[in-house]
C-alpha cells in the first residue's frame, strides 16, 4: 500500500489490532510511538485490596491494560477466584480481556448505548443503588473521576487503585513534521490525553484533516483543541474505527464489513 498514511495513536497490543483493521480496508497505516503504559509497583494499599478482594460487593475496570494488571495480581494472590465475583468493564474490550484472563461474566454498558464510556455503564441498574457496597475501582493514574464521583453518590464504599501510568512519548522528528503539514490522510484517537498530547505539533493543516474520534466526548475536545473535521466513530472497537476511517478517507470505497462493528 502506498501513499499518505492513516496514523494511529492507540499503544500496545491494541494498537496492533486497529492497524489490522485499517489495512484490510486498503489503506495505509502508520502507528505512532506516543504514549506507553507502565504498570505501577505494587504499594502496600494494593496489596491489602487484593488479599481483601472477596470482600468487594463489585469491581469495575476502565481499560484492557487495567485488566491486565488486575489478573497478573489475582495470579499472585488468588489461584481461584472467589465465588460470585460481580465484574463491570466500561468496554467490550476491557470485558474480553477479564474474560480471556480470569474467566468471569462481565456486565457491560448496553447493547444500545452507542458508546464505551463511564456515562453508559453507569445506566445499568445494578449500579443504580449501592447502599454501604464496597465497590473497587481499577484504572490508571489520573483519569476522569465521573465513576468514582458517581458510585460514592450511590452509597458505595469505593476504593480506587491507579495500577498503571501512561508514559508520553514525543513524536520522531519526522512524525512532526507530518503533524505540522497534516501529510497523513487520517488521525486516528481514541483518548483524551493523546489528543491533547498530540494537539501540541499540530498545524493549521493538519487540523483540518479527518480526525476519527471514539466518542462525542473527545469530539468535543477536539472542537476545543482546533480540529475542525472530528468524525465519531460508532465505537471504540477496531471494527468500528477501521469502518470511520474508510468512510472518512474514500466514503464510495469504504469496504469495512458494518457487521463487525461490535466485534473486537
Amino acid at each position: 500500500m502506498t501513499g499518505r498514511p492513516v496514523l494511529i495513536s492507540r499503544p500496545g497490543t491494541r494498537g496492533e489490532v486497529l492497524a489490522e483493521a485499517i489495512a484490510a480496508s486498503g489503506l495505509p497505516v502508520m502507528r505512532l510511538e506516543v504514549m506507553r503504559l507502565e504498570p505501577l509497583p505494587e504499594t502496600p494499599v494494593m496489596r491489602a485490596a487484593w488479599l481483601d478482594f472477596d470482600h468487594f460487593h463489585k469491581v469495575v475496570v476502565v481499560s484492557p491494560f487495567a485488566a491486565e494488571c488486575l489478573a497478573e495480581a489475582l495470579d499472585r494472590y488468588w489461584p481461584q477466584l472467589p465465588v460470585g465475583l460481580a465484574c463491570y468493564a466500561v468496554g467490550a474490550a476491557t470485558a474480553a480481556t477479564l474474560h480471556q484472563r480470569l474467566g468471569v461474566r462481565v456486565r457491560v454498558p448496553p447493547a444500545d448505548a452507542g458508546e464505551d464510556t463511564s456515562e453508559t455503564l453507569l445506566r445499568l441498574a445494578s449500579l443504580h443503588r449501592l447502599d454501604d457496597q464496597r465497590v473497587l475501582l481499577v484504572a490508571g493514574e489520573g483519569g476522569r473521576p465521573v465513576l468514582a464521583d458517581t458510585l460514592t453518590s450511590r452509597g458505595a464504599r469505593v476504593t480506587r487503585l491507579a495500577v498503571y501510568r501512561r508514559r508520553p512519548l514525543d513524536p520522531a522528528p519526522a512524525v512532526r513534521a507530518q503533524l505540522t503539514r497534516g501529510d497523513y490522510r487520517a488521525l486516528v484517537v481514541s483518548s483524551g490525553e493523546i489528543l491533547e498530547h498530540l494537539a501540541r505539533w499540530c498545524g493549521d493543516a493538519a487540523l483540518n484533516q479527518p480526525l476519527i474520534v471514539s466518542s462525542t466526548r473527545l469530539a468535543t475536545l477536539a472542537g476545543t483543541l482546533g480540529f475542525r473535521a472530528p468524525v465519531v466513530a460508532p465505537g471504540a472497537t477496531p471494527a468500528a474505527l477501521a469502518a470511520a476511517v474508510a468512510e472518512a478517507c474514500d466514503p464510495e470505497d469504504a469496504d469495512v464489513d458494518q457487521d463487525d462493528l461490535e466485534k473486537g
